[in-house]
């Protein structure tokens, strides 16, 4: 879509659509065609669909023309062989713009080790894509007050092993605290400006021009959204449940639009 967020925040602000384990191909090629109509006229913001890997092909025809990215819910990082179920970056190169790797469900239902996710951050990186990567703790972590411990470990797994440094237009952190994710509460707009004010600082050393972007997800709606961004150091949002209804979906961009 169109002009510059500021340079701090390194560009326009994101709103990406994680659809998740949800739709078939007709139901999401028709959610597809119903959010491009309902954000065309929102400028400013750069919008982004994560659909199923059976849905990329289909969706992209649908989307071809309107600006918005085409992401892939996960990857695996090495190019070829036998890994059965497994989607390389290389699949995704020329099909998909971006990639979302270290999202809490693959982290604690599929058991994803912070070495795996800074695996997959490089391989997407080596591509050419756009990678989204998602950190955040447990509610137990963050009674236990260890919020920026996790969060930091969760960075610095990915960033520390990188053999190059990461462009920080290559990449967009998405901070997600597991206890507000498909559990409708969702951080206060003070909780999450806390944390992702945290993550640039701790970044800040590594990209001194230009800092990434950094989106809050975890229940964010048509409701809460405009709140949220309203704080300073969130660039945007992950968004699960609510991007597959296109109309709350399109609220959610055009509350960032205003921003």
């Amino acid at each position: 879509m169109t002009e510059p967020l500021t340079e701090a925040s390194g560009g326009r602000p994101m709103v990406a659509g994680n659809w998740k384990m949800n739709t078939t191909v007709a139901e999401g090629t028709a959610l597809a065609g119903a959010v491009v109509a309902a954000v065309a006229g929102i400028r400013g913001v750069e919008v982004a669909m994560l659909p199923p890997f059976t849905h990329l092909w289909p969706v992209r025809s649908v989307i071809e023309g309107s600006g918005i990215l085409l992401g892939a819910q996960d990857v695996f990082w090495d190019e070829k062989g036998a890994y059965t179920g497994e989607i390389s970056p290389s699949m995704l190169e020329g099909l998909c713009d971006l990639a979302l790797v270290g999202h809490s469900e693959r982290r604690h239902v599929f058991g994803e080790r912070d070495d795996e996710v800074a695996k997959k951050f490089s391989a997407v990186l080596a591509h050419g894509l756009l990678v989204i990567l998602a950190v955040g703790e447990t509610e137990d972590e963050r009674d236990a007050d260890r919020t920026f411990e996790v969060v930091d470990r969760q960075l610095d797994a990915v960033f520390l092993s990188l053999e190059m440094p990461a462009p920080s237009d290559g990449f967009v952190i998405a901070y997600e605290p597991v206890w507000a994710i498909g559990t409708g509460r969702t951080a206060t707009p003070d909780q999450a400006q806390e944390v992702t004010a945290h993550i640039k600082a701790h970044l800040c050393p590594r990209f001194v021009q230009a800092q990434p972007r950094v989106l809050y997800g975890g229940s964010v709606t048509a409701a809460n959204a405009a709140s949220l961004f309203a704080e300073r150091d969130i660039d945007g949002a992950l968004v699960g449940g609510a991007s597959l209804r296109a109309e709350e979906f399109a609220a959610i961009i055009a509350a960032a639009s205003r921003a």
